[in-house]
């Protein structure tokens, strides 16, 4: 049986109206700073490559996947990530994978690749389902019948994981603690700073980030605990345990022996701390918000659950969910959590016929690609069936790029896609999630893209 539901009308997810000419540069500044997704225009989800002059200078946004693959893989050697995003993402993540180049970065993935290897991956499947299954029995089935923001509560979910997996001696804070910081630290360093976008000089205060600063010092204070806390256990000759973390401090580049310096063990630990749990929680929040708009998926994710998961059985590998798996990608494509991925040329290029000069910021955004007229079939719509046989191999490698592209794709992709897949199982199992009446969704731009009104959800028990 096609599990297309050509008979039923597709969900149309809340997004903004794409402009339908250019934007005046006083919108431009607005919207960037105010929610940047917005500032796309009809012509940037028509056309593959759109290249001109903008009140920023000179900027290529690119569509096609032949152009994203030579910025991404081909030719990434030419493109190195630009300033304007360094300075949203440099603050909190400091010299760590996702702010660093060139051979910084190759060193550091080489000696963090084996962490994230599919068999070490494999191993944390218990323990994800151990810590999904106490979160709802502790947290959620408590709270069925009442309305709660599942963007908190699937956050405050996803830093039990990592504390379990990742970092299993502890976040040194309350998971709340890291949740409030971390939603702070969106708030303000996630907010483009217009004196950013009109190229003053970085030594002028940005007033957003000086509100933010508690942020820094909350995760300085909590990595410096973190490792200290690991090293008195290795002094005393303790068992280290088996994590992340271990890992971080003992890494080793196998070319050349070198270990990772201090700082960057600290930045990596902010940086899977702060992208790994935030990232995630945005996937899971969006998909329960869009099963519920979409009740024959619904359906269809719930029968597979029920069918296919046992929440007892905790030895069990990840389930294998395809339908649930298809909804999540799904979730992914109309809301990536990186909603665009920059660089900058530093030598003249070609790419789709055009010339690139050097010095020319080039702008892959997935939320644009994801969103395609000339890609994806009704793009704006709800239909995981794109995602599932025989549609799904129709699928351009660098169409879809939830998790970056090229060499720079996300370490961590294996383990969020596992984690999502076993934390949905949990929910559904039994329960359904519904929006809160007067729930206002709308997809806000903080560095990740999420729901910017708030996530009312109301979960109550079904019969299985």
């Amino acid at each position: 049986m096609s599990l297309a539901l050509d008979s039923a009308p597709l969900y149309r997810p809340p997004a903004p109206v794409p402009s339908a000419g250019p934007l005046s540069f006083a919108r431009m500044i607005h919207a960037m700073a105010t929610n940047p997704i917005t500032v796309w225009t009809k012509i940037h989800f028509e056309q593959l490559i759109v290249v001109g002059p903008t009140p920023l200078g000179l900027r290529a946004v690119i569509s096609d996947p032949a152009a994203i693959k030579r910025v991404f893989l081909d030719n990434a050697a030419n493109y190195v990530k630009d300033v304007l995003q360094l300075r949203l993402l440099a603050p909190g993540l400091g010299h760590g994978l996702l702010t660093v180049d060139g051979e910084d970065w190759r060193r550091q993935r080489r000696a963090l690749a084996p962490i994230f290897a599919p068999r070490q991956i494999a191993g944390f499947a218990k323990p994800m389902r151990e810590v999904a299954a106490k979160f709802v029995a502790e947290d959620i089935v408590p709270q069925l019948g009442q309305p709660f923001q599942m963007g908190e509560a699937m956050a405050r979910l996803t830093l039990l994981v990592l504390e379990r997996t990742l970092f299993s001696q502890g976040l040194a804070r309350d998971p709340g603690q890291f949740q409030k910081a971390m939603t702070h630290y969106f708030d303000t360093f996630g907010r483009l700073s217009v004196l950013d976008l009109l190229g003053a000089p970085r030594f002028l205060p940005r007033i957003g980030r000086l509100r933010g600063r508690s942020s820094l010092k909350f995760f300085s204070d909590a990595v410096a605990d973190i490792i200290a806390a690991r090293r008195k256990l290795l002094a005393s000759g303790g068992l280290a345990p088996h994590d992340l973390l271990t890992s971080l401090m003992t890494a080793a580049d196998p070319e050349t022996g070198d270990p990772i310096s201090a700082d960057d063990v600290a930045s990596n630990i902010i940086t899977f701390i702060g992208a790994g749990h935030e990232t995630t929680a945005n996937a899971l929040t969006w998909t329960l918000i869009l099963l519920d708009q979409a009740p024959e998926w619904r359906a269809k994710v719930e029968a597979e659950i029920d069918a296919n998961f046992n929440p007892d059985a905790s030895d069990d590998p990840t389930p294998l969910l395809p339908i649930t798996l298809a909804c999540l990608n799904e979730a992914l494509r109309l809301y990536p959590p990186a909603a665009f991925m920059s660089r900058e040329a530093l030598a003249d290029d070609e790419l789709c016929g055009r010339r690139i000069p050097k010095g020319t910021v080039v702008i892959a955004a997935p939320y644009v690609i994801h969103r395609h007229k000339r890609l994806w079939r009704d793009p704006d719509s709800f239909d995981p069936s794109r995602f599932l046989a025989p549609e799904r191999d129709t699928i351009d490698r660098f169409q879809y790029i939830p998790f970056g592209a090229g060499a720079r794709i996300c370490i961590g992709m294996g383990f969020a896609q596992q984690e999502a897949i076993i934390v949905l199982a949990n929910l559904l199992k039994g329960r359904r999630f519904t929006l809160a009446p007067g729930a206002d969704i709308f997809p806000v731009q903080r560095i990740t893209l999420r729901p910017g009104r708030g996530s009312p959800m109301i979960g109550n028990p079904r019969n299985p």
